[in-house]
């Protein structure tokens, strides 16, 4: 299908959805390519994702992050580069039967890059910051959200449940029922003994509201997301609260941890878990600003 608009200007995120009516409700996205006739640029959104209810993740909105086609590559060689499905998707890659997982050395190099080039991106002049830049650091091919997904898939007992597959968003929603009831507990207890919580169990229950405020959120203003969509705005609100490594701990400790992921996993062996609160602490320090395409107007 062909749209025309007026002048968009420079393109780094694009969204979108329908409203899941019409004979055919059910798109398969592959490419969407944007030109700008006024400045002759041409944005190629890679996606290879379903948009609609029923299939794939059930979603009906999805946020693609674009790459700027060379001038040199002609109209003929775009048409052929996406006829070929894309590589990798928005925001996690194809969930196919026949694809080969990355090994933990391979994911812990992935995670470790894609952290380091935000760090880098940081440590620049100043001028040369720009927050699309780290929309594509984090929403990017190799991105931060990708590469934690992978992380986290490691392990995963994504089998079908009921008839369904398991996603990593399904994992958050559970720990967050998980964590509010223990926060409830928690206040029972302090106030049939009539204590004060203590330093520390102030600083996990302000980690764990934080963590069910979130997913809250993202549940009741992300209707049109699919799951894979949520656990890409939720990885990049973290990112910019700086709870990433702050809830890894309690994600560990969790009873849903121990019945969704197996023993070899970063959320269960120790070591694997050290280096992921490790390499993700790295990030603290920095003030993540998010464009607004990719938060929803979420705030805590």
């Amino acid at each position: 299908m062909d749209k025309e608009h007026k002048n968009l200007g420079v393109l780094t995120t694009l969204r979108i959805g329908h409203d899941n009516s019409g004979l055919s409700p059910k798109w398969m996205l592959e490419h969407l390519v944007v030109k700008n006739e006024v400045t002759g640029h041409t944005y190629k959104f890679p996606c290879g994702r379903w948009l609609g209810r029923g299939i794939d993740d059930d979603s009906t909105e999805r946020l693609l992050v674009g790459e700027l086609v060379p001038r040199h590559v002609d109209s003929e060689e775009l048409v052929e580069a996406c006829r070929t499905p894309p590589r990798c998707r928005s925001p996690s890659v194809p969930r196919r039967p026949s694809e080969i997982r990355p090994s933990v050395p391979e994911i812990q190099h992935m995670l470790g890059d894609a952290v380091n080039n935000i760090v880098k991106f940081y440590y620049r002049r100043k001028q040369e910051k720009d927050r699309s830049t780290l929309t594509l650091l984090l929403c990017g091919e190799m991105g931060l959200v990708y590469c934690l997904e992978q992380t986290l898939l490691c392990g995963f007992k994504s089998a079908r449940l009921f008839g369904k597959n398991l996603y990593l968003w399904d994992y958050f929603v559970r720990v967050k029922e998980q964590f509010e009831a223990a926060l409830l507990e928690d206040i029972d207890k302090c106030e049939c003994l009539g204590q004060s919580p203590g330093d520390k169990e102030i600083e996990q229950g302000v980690v764990l509201q934080c963590f069910c405020h979130l997913v809250e959120q993202i549940c009741t203003s992300s209707h049109s997301l699919g799951k894979d969509g949520k656990f890409q705005l939720f990885v990049c609100l973290c990112a910019r609260e700086h709870l990433l490594h702050r809830m890894l701990p309690h994600l560990a400790a969790s009873r849903i941890t121990q019945e969704m992921y197996e023993e070899q996993s970063f959320l269960r062996n120790p070591n694997l878990l050290t280096y992921l609160r490790q390499i993700l602490e790295s990030l603290d320090e920095f003030d993540i600003v998010l464009e607004n395409s990719l938060t929803k107007g979420i705030i805590l």
